[in-house]
């Protein structure tokens, strides 16, 4: 299968800092990867219903959440590109990782075994100095991908709070560069850490 990148944005905003740094990252990748941009805004999904004990799980095929499972299965690498909201995943992020739990049980869909060795990234744009604070976004992408079986990438973080501020972070503009370009280790839950 050859590298198709899924770009999901969420932010309620357009065009804001997180995005305008994972598109610089992108700017990076080979011609020949494939990239999909998707806005979790735009393509607004319901709230989550916790149905795992039930027996009625059919596999979405319209709407946003048909969308959203069929461009996650067809993507090689996720791209969670959502700024810090309140020291994690915005809430449109969060909503669109909650689904993977009902898709874990959709019949015919085989979601961890068609994710696992796969990889999934972060990017995020924070108004903090202190990347520190973004432990929490980064530990719920890590755990998330380690859970899946999947590669993390880790997150490329930047500065920025007004629009176009991350232009200005010639740190995470220049770790930009590279950042697709390393092979990311498998996700490991913080207790397997060696």
């Amino acid at each position: 299968m050859s590298r198709s990148f899924l770009f999901l944005l969420g932010s309620s905003r357009p065009a804001g800092n997180t995005e305008l740094l994972a598109r610089r990252a992108a700017e990076q990748l080979p011609g020949d990867v494939g990239q999909r941009w998707l806005s979790l805004a735009e393509h607004a999904l319901p709230d989550f219903e916790d149905l795992r004990h039930d027996a009625d799980h059919v596999r979405p095929t319209e709407g946003n959440v048909g969308l959203l499972l069929d461009a996650t299965l067809a993507a090689t690498d996720i791209v969670i590109a959502s700024p810090l909201y309140w020291y994690s995943v915005s809430a449109h992020s969060k909503r669109y990782l909650d689904y993977w739990s009902g898709w874990l049980r959709t019949p015919g869909v085989d979601f961890k075994e068609t994710m696992a060795g796969r990889t999934l990234w972060g990017v995020t744009a924070l108004a903090h100095e202190e990347e520190e604070v973004a432990e929490p976004l980064i530990g719920t992408l890590n755990n998330s991908a380690a859970y899946m079986g999947m590669h993390f990438g880790g997150v490329l973080l930047g500065n920025g709070s007004k629009p176009g501020d991350v232009l200005k972070d010639e740190a995470a503009l220049t770790r930009a560069k590279t950042f697709f370009a390393q092979e990311p280790p498998l996700a490991r839950f913080p207790y397997e850490a060696a």
